[in-house]
């Protein structure tokens, strides 16, 4: 009789460790495995990348861009540029690239109604005709280059 009732016992047993997996563990593997997959999978760029986003002003910047996009565009090469903390308006006469290799700018658009901010590591577009005003909150140091 008592081995009867310790065989029902690791029975019972069983049964619960193989239901808690069941229940808890497999979906839980599952929702880890098809979330850390699905992005590799409908993305066409890599995953160490990130897209070039237009912000509302019409000017594409993308913060912090690989080391390898950096060197296949060449950004060392390009010609550098400084400026202390100052304010002035400025206009794009050619689509301007630059990667801020440090500083801190404050952007306001010449008929736009508000701001955005732009700093170290950040990789910028500029489009051609672009009247803005520069707001240098931290000194800027950058690579840029002229589209010609």
């Amino acid at each position: 009789m008592f081995q009867f009732l310790l065989t029902k016992q690791i029975k019972q047993s069983i049964y619960i460790s193989l239901s808690l997996i069941l229940v808890i563990v497999v979906p839980l593997y599952l929702s880890l495995k098809f979330t850390a997959s699905g992005p590799k999978e409908i993305n066409s760029f890599r995953p160490e990348e990130t897209p070039m986003a237009t912000n509302t002003f019409g000017v594409k910047v993308e913060k912090n861009p690989t080391q390898s996009k950096l060197t296949d565009l060449g950004v060392t090469t390009w010609p550098k540029w400084e400026c202390d903390p100052s304010k002035f308006p400025w206009t794009f006469t050619a689509t301007e690239t630059m990667y801020l290799l440090k500083g801190k700018v404050n952007v306001e658009v010449d008929g736009v109604e508000g701001s955005f901010e732009i700093g170290a590591g950040d990789l910028v577009v500029f489009p051609k005709g672009m009247k803005v005003t520069w707001d240098v909150i931290e000194g800027v140091n950058k690579h840029y280059s002229l589209e010609k």
